[in-house]
């Protein structure tokens, strides 16, 4: 887990900074995915991110099983595993139940990170990754982190944290919560840089993790505008690198630990190759002139009639 680097978070747990993430779209778990997660952790990953929308928990909970079984892992404590609180869930009374659910899931005594998934809340029900206009309602941020603090008293996770929250939304979380977030996970590559979060996260001790660091071309938000970039192709041409690769050499070097998706075996290896060479100036200094463009605008999120009336108040301008 130290060849990848580590980051320290404000909880005192230590988190690698390359993860693989679990999310596949549509949302659905397979035999495919399970023994791409074994593969993984047999060529050194450590960090899985899941969350409860992704349907990849229980699939997760039998690879580490497995993993253990056979050797590949020999302690919990080896893998650093992340969930998420989906918006159904994002309730006071009900963050409690859906970590629990959660760990049944990945067959977990606890996570070492929990997430609010989005900030926005939805009518209580089954897990699901679309809503009609009237089950979003209004997110009472409060309750819910004060829920959230009460899982890492509990220990059901290591670390509490939030996805997808703008400078704004982390200053208002700053001022009631007794246990500051330790990350926020957010979309972040080249071509969405994210420099003002990133700024205003160091300075609060909020680590910041780049979701999509690709630029998540099978989401359905996705786009492939990262991985078919010309500043990016000319870099990777001088280097010798592979696209990708320059592309998590980049946020790695921000200081930002990432999140990589693939079940392809040469393309988790190739991830990982990306420790023992470095951008030159010149090249960090094109990358930072790239045209930025926000993928994830979550406009399942916003409505006229609703508590978020457009995608601009939803991330606070900042998109």
């Amino acid at each position: 887990m130290g060849g990848m680097g580590e980051v320290c978070l404000s909880s005192g747990m230590r988190m690698p900074l390359v993860g693989m993430g679990t999310a596949t779209f549509p949302l659905s778990p397979s035999v495919e995915m399970k023994e791409a997660i074994l593969h993984a952790m047999e060529l050194g990953y450590r960090h899985f991110d899941a969350a409860a929308v992704y349907n990849s928990e229980q699939i997760l909970g039998e690879a580490i099983e497995e993993a253990m079984g056979r050797g590949i892992i020999h302690t919990r404590q080896q893998l650093f595993i992340t969930s998420k609180l989906w918006c159904t869930d994002a309730h006071g009374h009900l963050v409690l139940p859906a970590l629990h659910k959660s760990l049944q899931n990945l067959r977990l005594a606890y996570v070492d990170l929990y997430l609010i998934h989005f900030p926005a809340s939805a009518k209580p029900g089954e897990i699901r990754i679309t809503f009609d206009k009237d089950e979003i309602i209004p997110f009472d941020m409060e309750s819910v982190w004060e829920a959230m603090e009460e899982c890492q008293r509990f220990g059901l996770t290591k670390s509490i944290g939030v996805s997808n929250f703008s400078c704004k939304k982390l200053i208002r979380l700053l001022s009631t919560s007794k246990i500051p977030p330790a990350v926020n996970q957010v979309e972040m590559h080249a071509l969405w840089q994210q420099k003002k979060l990133r700024e205003f996260c160091m300075e609060k001790g909020i680590h910041v993790s780049a979701y999509s660091p690709l630029g998540g071309r099978d989401a359905p938000w996705g786009t492939n505008k990262v991985m078919e970039c010309e500043v990016l192709k000319e870099i990777a041409k001088a280097k010798g690198k592979t696209v990708a690769q320059i592309c998590l050499r980049w946020v790695y070097e921000q200081g930002v630990s990432l999140l990589v998706k693939s079940f392809n075996k040469e393309r988790l290896r190739e991830n990982l190759l990306i420790f023992d060479w470095a951008l030159t100036e010149e090249e960090s200094h094109k990358i930072s002139l790239i045209p930025q463009a926000k993928g994830c605008l979550a406009e399942l999120f916003v409505s006229d009639s609703g508590p978020y009336k457009s995608i601009e108040e939803f991330w606070d301008g900042e998109v």
